[in-house]
């Protein structure tokens, strides 16, 4: 009935993934930007040795040992010391970049399972393409149960999945702005490549396809690649990406979009598909309430993103919490802010990139390159660009000035905002940004008796008191 939220880089990450799933409900890790976490956390010494307990167990031996040789630091990087960066994803991605993405999405979800019959999923964004089947053959191998996918609309994942499972190589559609070529642009992967040949026949997952309306939603059921298990229904009170408002844009004196009731899901549209369905955002407090509209559950996210198994930074997590507790916590719906172009929220906090004057003393660059975009160059090649760059890189790419405006660097934020920001001198790191759904606020349900901490299990217990008992047989 409850799923947990794949937030964030790193925030939902394995620990509190298996914190979930042990109770008998849907824990998801983020595989948001895990090449950078696995090499960061290697470089970092791996001190507890999750990470290399976790490697004994992948069936790619021999690409275990060259990644650690080339990412693992016994002890941990030297103070002022910056991390060693993996390499950018492309059309054309080395072998090397693919296999780390394979072997870092199988250590998180192989760490996540370690130990218990209980049930993973992953959540990957549609707008992150590049590494997605890499992303998903890692995960599959590490016997992942559930992908979800939304921030798109991921049409062909269904058939990805399939072709894995069987062994078989398949290709991914990529996005390429002002592409005229007559059959676009794609990767592709094939699993005997990396696995040997032939590859082996893997367990398929379910997938659940995260919508904002019914539109997107039957236009999935309709015209998927393959078999759609389920849907979780968002609203624009969800953390992270929000779909835009419907129709003509408008704003309130905060700068932030104005939503209406054109982008209040219609549930009973919905229900006619005939699959399962979860509500996200703002769900915490809505348990029973989603059952009795025909859901079979929720997705609640910011709720346990706070939580102390949560892969959040301790500092940032007690900051937001004290402001809670008091009642003086707040929020802003960016529209600015992604690259994507997708609205974004984000939590008000000194420090990080919310604070404008952190936002203008930062150096503007592009190093991790999550959520560049693929375009054609006039010479009819593949260039990458991003509106967070620096503008003159930008520009001379042939982006709009425009596109620039208020634009931040969520790769290099949010690896920041779980205590893994790149380093830049000896005195400065880059800033974190943090990101919350609407009801970060009520977590002070969670903080009674002066505690400015709790745990997951806080958080099922909440949400699970809300059912009404059963009746009794007579």
């Amino acid at each position: 009935m409850i799923i947990q939220g794949g937030m964030g880089i790193g925030v939902s990450n394995w620990n509190l993934a298996r914190s979930v799933s042990t109770t008998g409900q849907l824990g998801v890790i983020s595989g948001t930007a895990l090449s950078t976490i696995f090499v960061r956390r290697l470089q970092d010494g791996d001190e507890d040795g999750n990470i290399r307990r976790a490697l004994r167990h992948c069936p790619l031996q021999k690409t275990v040992e060259k990644l650690l040789d080339r990412y693992f630091l016994e002890g941990g990087r030297k103070a002022g010391q910056p991390y060693r960066l993996a390499p950018m994803y492309s059309l054309d991605s080395s072998d090397h970049l693919i296999s780390l993405t394979i072997i870092a999405n199988f250590v998180e979800v192989w760490l996540a399972k370690e130990e218990h019959t209980g049930i993973i999923g992953i959540n990957l964004l549609e707008k992150v393409q590049l590494p997605t089947l890499a992303s998903l053959y890692g995960a599959m191998l590490a016997s992942v149960d559930y992908v979800l996918m939304g921030a798109g609309i991921p049409r062909a994942i269904p058939g990805v999945l399939d072709h894995f499972a069987a062994g078989l190589p398949t290709d991914l559609r990529i996005t390429v702005e002002g592409d005229t070529s007559e059959n676009g642009h794609s990767v592709h992967f094939d699993p005997a490549q990396f696995m040997g040949s032939p590859a082996p026949v893997l367990r398929r997952p379910q997938f659940l396809a995260i919508v904002s309306s019914f539109t997107i939603a039957n236009t999935l059921v309709r015209k998927a690649s393959g078999r759609i298990d389920g849907i979780i229904v968002e609203a624009t009170s969800a953390g992270g990406h929000n779909a835009p408002p419907r129709g003509k844009s408008e704003f309130n004196e905060r700068g932030e979009p104005i939503y209406g009731p054109r982008d209040e899901p219609d549930l009973d549209s919905i229900r006619t598909l005939g699959l399962p369905f979860w509500l996200a955002g703002s769900s915490t407090g809505r348990l029973q309430e989603a059952l009795d509209l025909g859901a079979t559950g929720v997705q609640v996210g910011t709720a346990f993103a706070f939580c102390d198994e949560s892969g959040l930074s301790p500092k940032l997590k007690r900051a937001v919490l004290e402001r809670c507790a008091t009642g003086t916590v707040s929020l802003t719906t960016d529209p600015k802010a992604s690259p994507t172009g997708l609205p974004f929220k984000v939590v008000d906090l000194p420090g990080t990139v919310s604070d404008p004057e952190v936002y203008n003393r930062r150096t503007r660059k592009c190093d991790l390159g999550y959520l560049r975009h693929a375009y054609q160059k006039p010479d009819g090649s593949v260039g990458y660009r991003c509106p967070a760059e620096p503008v003159e890189d930008y520009l001379a790419k042939g982006g709009k000035i425009e596109d620039t405006v208020g634009r931040k660097c969520l790769c290099n934020g949010l690896a920041a905002a779980i205590d893994l920001p790149q380093t830049l001198s000896e005195e400065e790191v880059e800033p974190a940004i943090l990101t919350a759904g609407d009801t970060l606020a009520e977590i002070h349900h969670f903080l009674r008796s002066g505690r400015l901490s709790y745990s997951a299990a806080d958080v099922l217990k909440y949400i699970l008191a809300q059912l009404r008992p059963l009746p009794a047989v007579p």
